[in-house]
């Protein structure tokens, strides 16, 4: 027990699958997590609830949040859903990954490098390693990435594909790729001119769908799934949530598809709703 946070109790009741992104959610776009939004999420999950970090960062960027979030027992979803891990306190690196999806990305890095010559490209591989073209370095890898050449990336089985482009618009971008047509994977493109790829039919909603499976087969009682959210690759996250909530900066489209819409990340709008599930 870390600081009065205690493990979610077993096959006591329903209780609620609540999956909280990161960036622009949980944490805001300095990477600050504000003592409001941490205190109430420490409260949602000293009363028992499953919190699930839900983030399209890599495994590597995932776990400081965890840890700022001093959660021993739980689950988190990685790369836009490609790895899934159970937090536990009890293991040697304080956690174990329990699913991980992967795809070859050979096709799909030739069709995008012949539509922007001067993208960008970057991939983790199932070891967590990073590999980039262009010393291509992000945040959200949590790892450096080890500099290869673009013939080197394709035939390497991969977590997560991203492209990033200095010389398009977000918006150019995203019509640039919807006219490849991308076959075979998932995808959704960021604020800016940045693509997440992942393997065909996995996103952060699958992961959580597999997870809550999970957790019913192991005797737990899930009343409600509760998501919160802030960007596209949320999109399917919100949809699949009982209860699909919004950040107030996030863009129409994924307002669109929420039950509800909160206050901004710099407006603590996650809070609100983490206080609420505590009323209930």
């Amino acid at each position: 027990m870390l600081n009065g946070v205690h493990p979610p109790l077993e096959g006591v009741g329903a209780k609620k699958l609540v999956s909280l992104d990161v960036d622009g959610t949980l944490v805001n776009h300095d990477g600050h997590m504000s003592p409001r939004v941490r205190e109430a999420a420490l409260a949602v999950v000293n009363a028992g609830h499953h919190v699930v970090v839900s983030t399209g960062r890599s495994l590597g960027a995932t776990l400081p949040i965890i840890e700022l979030l001093e959660i021993e027992r739980g689950h988190a979803v990685a790369s836009n859903g490609g790895v899934t891990l159970r937090v536990d306190a009890n293991q040697s690196n304080g956690f174990e990954v329990i699913d991980r999806r992967t795809f070859q990305p050979g096709q799909v890095l030739r069709k995008l490098r012949d539509a922007m010559p001067t993208a960008k490209f970057a991939l983790e591989t199932v070891t967590g390693e990073f590999l980039a073209t262009e010393r291509f370095q992000d945040m959200s890898f949590g790892v450096d990435a080890r500099g290869v050449s673009f013939d080197q990336l394709l035939d390497i089985e991969t977590v997560r594909l991203v492209v990033f482009s200095t010389d398009t618009s977000a918006e150019d971008f995203g019509e640039a790729v919807q006219k490849i047509g991308l076959h075979g994977v998932t995808y959704s493109v960021g604020y800016s001119a940045w693509l997440d790829i992942a393997a065909e039919g996995i996103s952060k909603a699958s992961a959580l769908q597999d997870l809550q499976e999970r957790l019913i087969s192991a005797g737990h009682e899930i009343s409600q799934t509760v998501a919160v959210g802030d960007g596209r690759n949320d999109i399917e996250m919100l949809t699949w949530a009982d209860r699909g909530v919004a950040m107030g900066q996030a863009p129409d489209e994924v307002k669109n598809v929420a039950n509800e819409v909160t206050g901004a990340v710099e407006a603590d709008g996650l809070a609100d709703v983490l206080e609420s599930l505590l009323e209930d």
